[in-house]
């Protein structure tokens, strides 16, 4: 029996069913000892239509479960590390599906509840552990500064000019990171999505199709990038996958029908097409990831971008255009000779 066919019977079912049905597919896929990629996304098939539809309780089980799992359903993972934190929390903990960049857009888009249960974490990146402590700052500059605790609330000393004083508390490189990076991951919840995207019209779809049909890697991944407006790197690893998972959710973010999306990813990935039952399998796939997620996806690779930074260059320059840095700045400088 396919994944559709469990669909339907859940659908048809009343709630207490589906419920079962969610927990009992959870627990199934927990015992299997090495899960195949194709049980993997059979489980994610399965469970992320039905979440809405399933209680707390049941969320927090299907969380605690997978918390433990070595191969859980990565998507399936992230969702539910969306949830308020006495649900994710397991997963926060534990979970080795998730990889640093989920880890900082989760902090970026949920705060201190879930920094604090990610700050748990055996052998957590420094660079995180870094960002989690800058965003526990305005408690120990309140620390050392007692006479300020009435005049000014936590959240505003993340937007209020500092003053000489503030200027001296360690750590500022760490706030200045922090407010960057929540920065980035909030300019789409802030523009209601409308620019996340600029590009993803007709123009985008030719110019991403013109240059995965030329077979050069290398010029559809500079096409890429632009659209996604990420580095060239970021692009490229996007495209060296063995599978066409990443791309798929950078196509679901530009927001294009399921036919141009199939017919750019087979021009990428032409061997993954042998025979039309996985066609059908990638336009199922398609269907089904929400672009809410795949702009998640998109959001976590832009953040990713700036991590690198941090780790390579230190303290963030306020004017820094990570994104453009590697393409630019060879060609900036001998601009700035000739003006």
């Amino acid at each position: 029996m396919s994944a559709s066919d469990f669909r339907q019977i859940a659908i048809r079912a009343e709630s207490g069913k589906a419920e079962r049905l969610f927990r009992a597919a959870v627990s199934a896929f927990c015992s299997l000892t090495r899960p195949s990629r194709r049980e993997i996304a059979q489980l994610e098939d399965l469970t992320l239509p039905l979440f809405a539809n399933v209680s707390v309780e049941s969320r927090r089980y299907v969380a605690a479960a997978l918390s433990e799992c070595e191969y859980a359903p990565a998507a399936l993972v992230r969702r539910l590390c969306e949830e308020p934190v006495d649900v994710a929390a397991p997963l926060l903990i534990r979970s080795c599906a998730l990889s640093d960049i989920d880890l900082i857009a989760l902090i970026g888009r949920h705060g201190l509840p879930h920094a604090r249960a990610i700050a748990r974490r055996k052998d957590l990146n420094p660079t995180i552990a870094q960002l989690i402590r800058a965003l526990e700052k305005p408690t120990l500059v309140s620390v050392r500064q007692p006479e300020a605790i009435a005049k000014t609330a936590p959240e505003s000393a993340e937007i209020v000019a500092p003053s000489p004083d503030s200027q001296q508390v360690p750590g500022a490189a760490a706030e200045n990171a922090r407010r960057r990076l929540r920065s980035l991951m909030r300019a789409d919840a802030e523009s209601g999505g409308a620019t996340v995207n600029p590009f993803a019209g007709a123009e985008t779809y030719v110019k991403l199709r013109e240059t995965a049909l030329t077979g050069n890697a290398a010029f559809f991944q500079t096409a890429l990038a632009d659209a996604l407006e990420i580095d060239f790197s970021t692009a490229r690893a996007l495209t060296a996958n063995q599978n066409y998972t990443s791309l798929l959710a950078a196509l679901r973010a530009l927001d294009f029908g399921e036919e141009r999306a199939f017919l750019i990813t087979a021009a990428v990935y032409p061997t993954e097409f042998p025979h039309p039952q996985a066609i059908r399998i990638f336009l199922d796939r398609y269907r089904l990831l929400h672009r809410d997620a795949a702009l998640d996806r998109l959001r976590g690779w832009k953040a990713e971008i700036l991590s690198k930074a941090i780790r390579n260059a230190g303290p963030i320059s306020a004017n820094a255009d990570i994104r453009k840095a590697d393409s630019d700045n060879a060609a900036a400088r001998p601009k700035a000779r000739h003006v």
